[in-house]
């Protein structure tokens, strides 16, 4: 007696079609089938919620394997659609594959029967095949459509929502603030601005026993998932916490997309057809504080936890003027630590010279500079002028005023070049095609030129005397810091260049302070 696998397939673009595409009314049809034609059902194979465009199912790969192994020689269906609608793979296992296995293939609904080749069905099968695909592609397309059309108006389309938010219960499913997890992260955001690294933090959570986001994971009705994983935190999740403009209130969608309906390998959009929307829902962390994060975020990736997972003050912010790399802190036999160049560190002194200053000198040097400013912030009126001077000096404005000055010269030179163009285009010295190019050359650069005149005259409207006061404001939150910290280092600091030291033990040290910022 034939030995028959019964094949069962439901995506949920086909429940949508109601109990005539349901499991339970396929699995109907085809036990009838069997009864009717005398054949032994020797197993079935159901795949629940699956795509038919691709063949990487497990019922179906289940299936091929018993067919294989001889466990069943015939495979019924109730139409090739349920089999699949990738037209290839179909076509590729009903007429290469199966036949040299020896197992029959019958689509009832589709009157599809490799015993009998030669029928109209079997000539028809390919124009099926292909009409399947092809549903399936326009499916996708529809989706697509309409998810994007949902995001656009403002409705939350994904299925989880960020740690500390949980789904509302209007139409949009906008999110509300968790208050428990809210607090957390605010808790991280807290930590970050004092300097503290993503795996300090970590540790801090960890050992407070506050479980971690798939923990403490809410489900859409507000319960707490059963969910098997470790209670620890990881860099990673404290990070992508502290990178998430969601918190601030924005909703941000449409990042990814598949290649294709056949190929489900996610991929970036471009940031121009990203979907973004302001103030969708109530902020957790505020713009200041988020704005604050994210340079100590840009400054902490080069920053280095030592073993107590500790991030010393000055990491990370020590620059070689020479080969430009940072410097990295070792420690020596004497007992010191000191920075060193990273590239001498790693190649040697053929690839650059050493650099090295001790980190407690250094700490000292810089303790001496930020205390003369600290002594502006506690009396405004003490040396400011002095202070004015050397504000606008560490700005570069002097620079930023010279290359203005040979923008507009430029700009000047350039008009002056198309004006002489057409003259001699009149006097017929200059052919047509010469012409043309010279103007499109002269008039593309004038644009540009024009461009970063613009910029650099906006950033020299900018009061000197008012971003020095706003440094000075900034300064007074450290009037009672009695040492270097690295939450002083980052909010104060922008880079530090050392020198290499000369015979006599001199060496150049500029320090780089976030003026204006």
């Amino acid at each position: 007696m034939s030995k028959l696998g019964l094949y069962m397939r439901l995506s949920k673009d086909d429940e949508k079609a109601g109990e005539s595409a349901s499991i339970e009314n396929q699995r109907i049809i085809l036990r009838r089938f069997a009864a009717e034609k005398g054949f032994s059902v020797a197993e079935e194979y159901v795949d629940d919620g699956y795509s038919g465009t691709n063949f990487e199912r497990p019922a179906v790969k289940r299936l091929l394997d018993d067919a294989k192994n001889g466990k069943i020689d015939i495979i019924a269906v109730k139409d090739l659609s349920r089999f699949g609608r990738n037209y290839i793979q179909v076509g590729q296992y009903i007429d290469y594959i199966f036949p040299a296995y020896g197992i029959r293939f019958i689509a009832l609904s589709d009157n599809v029967d490799t015993a009998d080749r030669a029928s109209a069905a079997m000539d028809m099968m390919p124009v099926m095949n292909v009409f399947n695909e092809w549903h399936a592609a326009n499916t996708s397309k529809k989706i697509r459509a309409v998810l994007e059309a949902e995001q656009r108006a403002g409705r939350y389309t994904g299925w989880n929502y960020p740690y500390g938010y949980k789904a509302g219960n209007d139409e949009s499913r906008t999110a509300v603030i968790d208050g428990e997890a809210a607090k957390i992260v605010k808790k991280i955001y807290e930590l970050r601005l004092k300097g503290n690294s993503a795996r300090t933090i970590c540790k801090i959570l960890t050992e407070s026993g506050i479980p971690n986001p798939a923990t403490y994971y809410t489900r859409l009705d507000g319960k707490k998932a059963d969910k098997r994983c470790s209670a620890y935190w990881c860099a990673k999740t404290v990070m992508h916490i502290l990178s998430d403009p969601t918190y601030t209130g924005k909703t941000i969608q449409h990042k990814t997309t598949s290649i294709s309906y056949k190929n489900h390998r996610v991929v970036k959009i471009s940031a121009s057809d990203v979907i973004v929307k302001e103030n969708a829902h109530q902020p957790i962390i505020d713009e200041v504080t988020w704005k604050k994060a994210q340079e100590i975020n840009k400054l902490q990736k080069s920053g280095r936890a030592d073993k107590t997972l500790r991030v010393r003050p000055l990491s990370g912010l020590l620059v070689c003027p020479d080969c430009g790399k940072k410097l990295k802190l070792k420690s020596y036999s004497d007992g010191k630590s000191y920075y060193v160049c990273r590239t001498y560190a790693d190649l040697g002194k053929k690839y650059c010279t050493a650099h090295r200053i001790s980190e407690a000198a250094l700490e000292k040097i810089l303790s001496a500079d930020i205390s003369s400013m600290l002594s502006i912030a506690v009396d405004e009126n003490r040396e400011k002028e002095n202070f004015l001077k050397e504000f606008a000096k560490r700005c570069d404005r002097a620079a930023d005023e010279k290359l203005f000055k040979e923008c507009k010269n430029r700009i000047l030179e350039l008009a002056a070049l198309m004006r002489s163009a057409f003259e001699e285009k009149v006097l017929r010295s200059l052919p047509e095609s010469v012409f043309s190019d010279m103007i499109k050359d002269y008039a593309e650069e004038q644009k540009a030129v024009k461009l970063r005149a613009a910029a650099l005259e906006k950033k020299l409207s900018q009061s000197v005397d008012g971003a020095a006061c706003r440094y000075i404001q900034k300064l007074k939150q450290y009037v009672k810091a009695q040492v270097i910290t690295r939450e002083l280092c980052l909010q104060l600091i922008d880079s530090i260049k050392i020198g290499e030291a000369g015979q006599n033990g001199e060496r150049d040290i500029v320090v780089c302070y976030k003026f204006g910022k």
